[in-house]
């Protein structure tokens, strides 16, 4: 029987570690991260959990490393209460959410539309920035794009995480999330949809599968959800209006 066995030492492997999220001095939630651009983790998921909407709410961030690591965010508004709502997602390293994954959200209802070539360039322009993602591959990495482009991308051992540092990096940067495209390399689960729901994407692509419960909710809430973007091939699970196939094009795969 053939096999392989490869002794590791110097080759890059993922970082992780764990910081406490504090919000006007009160402990809200632990976060297992990769730690970078904190900064930007904690005011993304302040703003897709729905506590903050700009940085003018902000007063303050600050990252304390060394024993106790934790991210400060100080608001301006004094009085700010813990939901009492709090769901452990499936994200890869257990992540979690303070809103209602099912709650009623108005369906984005924009004319963005999107071809398979476009597809395809924006997936392939996000794995080329992916240095951390190619090195290690043990990395999830997001992006958010327009028609110009990617516009901010972040890498994370967890694929909320991304999430949540592309809409804090969007926050810092006055970059605006609404009618974008959202692109990321894991799946997109409940949470993930919730949090594209969140930044207005109404066009969401991922190189691996949905779950069935963020294919309803992408149908309740009008977003197009696209996965197995993998070389010229994808699948359409939902919002196939927005998908543009000219005749020339080659033939995709349409999921119902």
């Amino acid at each position: 029987m053939d096999y392989r066995v490869e002794f590791v030492e110097d080759q890059p492997v993922v970082q992780e570690s764990a910081w406490a999220l504090v919000v006007n001095d009160v402990p809200w939630v632990t976060l297992m991260c990769t730690p970078e651009n904190l900064d930007h983790l904690a005011l993304g998921f302040l703003a897709n959990e729905g506590v903050i909407h700009a940085m003018t709410d902000v007063a303050s961030v600050e990252v304390h490393g060394g024993t106790g690591q934790a991210i400060h965010v100080q608001l301006h508004r004094d009085e700010i209460r813990l939901p009492r709502r709090r769901t452990v997602t499936s994200g890869c390293v257990g992540g979690v959410t303070f809103g209602d994954l099912a709650g009623s959200y108005h369906p984005l209802n924009t004319h963005q539309t999107i071809t398979p070539l476009q597809v395809f360039s924006l997936m392939e322009a996000m794995r080329a920035g992916a240095v951390k993602y190619r090195q290690t591959r043990g990395l999830h990495c997001s992006a958010l794009a327009g028609r110009s482009g990617i516009l901010a991308m972040a890498e994370d051992v967890g694929r909320h995480n991304t999430l949540d540092k592309i809409r804090g990096a969007c926050l810092a940067q006055n970059i605006r999330t609404h009618g974008r495209i959202l692109l990321t390399t894991g799946r997109f689960s409940s949470e993930m949809l919730h949090k594209a729901m969140r930044m207005g994407t109404p066009i969401a692509l991922s190189r691996s599968s949905p779950t069935d419960l963020s294919i309803q909710l992408a149908r309740r809430w009008g977003i197009t959800l696209i996965g197995y973007v993998r070389g010229r091939k994808m699948s359409v699970y939902t919002g196939a209006e927005r998908v543009i196939t000219p005749e020339t094009e080659e033939v995709f795969s349409c999921a119902t």
